[in-house]
């Protein structure tokens, strides 16, 4: 009557298995670490390790491990004078080619992270960083957006050879003035052809025949969104720079972003990153002079500048910027069609694309450079004050051969792999904020109230886990100790499950968790109260067992399925800490419903399945 087939044990064994291997990292704690990563980005060779050990060596620092991936490398310690000493040496070896930053990084076993196994990520309450609510200046970003339209307008007029005063932005319209009716009337036909997010109207002014153009308002908020999502990739690709785990870069409302930075206690060196600015600029490569020469003799041309490009190779580039990060309007990796060779698909509005074609028109077959332009913050400390300062670094990222006229919409090629491309889109994308922000909230979370916040939310699961062991020991004897077995066993689902899925655990996770311990203990008090009435009843013990599970299964399974709809709900709709509470309360759910009827049903059944007579129950 109560007896499990062996395909039921099977799959409690499998996950109880997987449960423990995948909690085990939790348990081994963080080695101090140093993370370096690329400055642009780019992949990290081979021979790096090499580089950085030797580094070390010279400065006679001893390194527990250094675990190389192309994106970053990460060199362990014991301690954290040692993480210190070391990041203070290597950036000065290494210079700006290379950020330096400050990191913990998971001391698992090698077993285990060859498994995939590895510890839960911890939020800025529990670990600590830097939280920044930054506000995006939407009334630049709609200025900007109608700038790029007067741009087109001005283009298209041009390239129709209608004859016009002046295209310019009137308050929230554009207002074009042309010479005569004709113009006027070929003008509007033109303009509602190649630019259909324009309502045009026709308004005479005293000596001209001028046409009002507004935009939409939904095209404009769409626009205006569109700033606001290229701001958070901005944004997370500058955090890339700072090696912070599990970053938090979300919207806020129409207008805001929320940066939560954890591990992260360097606010300068936060602020310096995310308040950078960058842009590019296409120059033509001067084919005429040798820049070794130049750069032997410190003679450049009159009409030219020196560059160097990554690899530290000097170019010598003419001083007339062809079209810059202004008139940058997209930029996406691909394929070329015809070679299959990696490129990157680049976009202009009028006034870059009008001088990309007159350039490329007379250049074909010469070289254009891509220069990349970055202004750094920086914060030095000066008679025990901060001093800002900002140093601007250039850079050529590329330099490919003009095949073809082109304007609007062009491609870069000569990229070595695609990985390239993909890093070199990000740049170009990534180079200036779409739209101006400012930093209007700011606040600090120290490592010491992340750990209090820990050690405090640690205290109080596990003072409610023993009053709920030592409650369901007492008053339900035996059942009661299986009920502590399903509990503890619960507990550790939930710990391996965040760990698999790489969510963040917040304080209010731990709440989640808390609430999950209480309604995995009312699923079993449910279950062994009905095994109780049923025994009242009369029924025989193995009867009393199978109906007790049986009848209190409807009613354990609406209080949960109803409990993880609002949860589903709150993490839909949440944010931040309401997300984190959500996900720990509804894993916390599946666990309880699994360990509370199937779990503690197969220990009841291994212990009373097998007796032929059971005269009572320890219950």
């Amino acid at each position: 009557m109560n007896k499990f087939p062996a395909w039921k044990y099977a799959l409690l064994i499998v996950a109880l298995g997987l449960g423990a291997i995948y909690a085990l990292p939790n348990l081994f704690g963080d080695d101090p670490s140093v993370q370096i990563s690329s400055t642009r980005g780019f992949e990290l060779p081979a021979e790096f390790a090499g580089e950085v050990e030797r580094s070390l060596d010279a400065v006679d620092l001893e390194f527990k491990a250094i675990d190389l991936t192309p994106q970053r490398l990460l060199v362990r310690f014991e301690n954290t004078d040692l993480q210190v000493r070391a990041a203070d040496a290597l950036r000065a070896r290494l210079g700006d080619e290379y950020v330096v930053a400050l990191n913990l990084a998971p001391a698992t076993p090698d077993s285990l992270r060859a498994l995939s196994a590895d510890p839960m990520v911890l939020g800025l309450d529990l670990q600590g960083g830097v939280h920044f609510l930054m506000e995006v200046d939407m009334d630049a970003a709609r200025e900007q957006q109608l700038e790029r339209f007067v741009s087109d307008i001005r283009l298209v007029l041009r390239n129709a050879g209608i004859r016009y005063r002046s295209v310019r932005v009137d308050r929230n319209d554009i207002v074009a003035e042309l010479r005569g009716l004709e113009d006027r009337q070929e003008a509007n036909r033109i303009i509602a052809r190649d630019l259909p997010e324009l309502t045009l109207e026709n308004r005479d002014g005293s000596e001209t025949f001028n046409i009002r153009a507004n935009i939409d308002e939904t095209v404009l908020q769409e626009l205006q969104q569109n700033a606001l999502q290229q701001n958070i990739t901005t944004l997370r690709n500058r955090v890339n720079e700072l090696g912070v785990s599990e970053p938090i870069i979300q919207q806020q409302g129409a207008s805001r972003i929320v940066v939560q930075l954890p591990g992260v206690q360097d606010t300068a060196e936060a602020k310096r990153v995310l308040g950078s600015t960058a842009t590019v600029e296409y120059r033509g490569v001067d084919e005429q002079n040798d820049p070794y020469e130049a750069q032997r003799t410190g003679r450049v041309p009159a009409q030219s500048r020196l560059y160097f490009d990554r690899q530290g190779e000097p170019l010598l580039l003419s001083r007339t910027v062809i079209a810059s990060g202004d008139n940058l309007v997209g930029a996406a990796a691909g394929f070329d069609q015809q070679s299959g060779q990696p490129n990157v698909v680049v976009t202009l509005d009028g006034v870059g694309a009008r001088r990309m074609l007159e350039h490329t028109t007379e250049n074909v077959g010469n070289r254009m450079a891509v220069v990349f332009i970055e202004h750094r913050p920086e914060v030095e400390m000066v008679d025990g004050e901060e001093v800002r300062t900002t140093r601007r670094v250039e850079e050529v990222i590329s330099a490919a051969v003009t095949r073809e006229p082109f304007g609007r919409r062009f491609q870069t090629t000569g990229l070595g792999t695609a990985t390239e491309a993909t890093q070199l889109a990000m740049l170009l994308r990534a180079g200036a904020l779409a739209a101006p922000m400012q930093i209007i909230e700011e606040r600090t979370v120290g490592p010491s109230l992340g750990q209090d916040n820990i050690d405090q939310g640690f205290q109080s699961v596990m003072i409610g886990f023993a009053l709920v062991l030592v409650v369901m020991a007492v008053f339900y004897k035996a059942f009661g100790l299986i009920a502590n077995i399903a509990l503890t066993t619960n507990l550790v689902l939930i710990v391996a499950l965040l760990s698999m899925l790489g969510a963040t655990l917040t304080l209010p996770g731990i709440a989640g968790i808390v609430l999950t311990v209480g309604m995995a203990v009312d699923a079993n008090v449910l279950i062994f109260e009905r095994i109780k009435e049923e025994i009242r009843l009369g029924n025989t013990p193995q009867t009393a067992i199978r109906a007790g599970y049986e009848k209190a299964f409807s009613t354990i399974a609406d209080a949960n399925v109803t409990t993880l709809i609002a949860a589903i709900v709150l993490f839909m709709f949440g944010t931040g800490p309401v997300k984190g509470f959500a996900v720990t309360l509804s894993l916390g759910i599946v666990t309880s419903m699994f360990t509370a009827i199937l779990g503690t049903r197969a220990v009841v059944n291994l212990i009373y399945g097998n007796r032929k007579r059971v005269k009572a129950l320890s219950i």
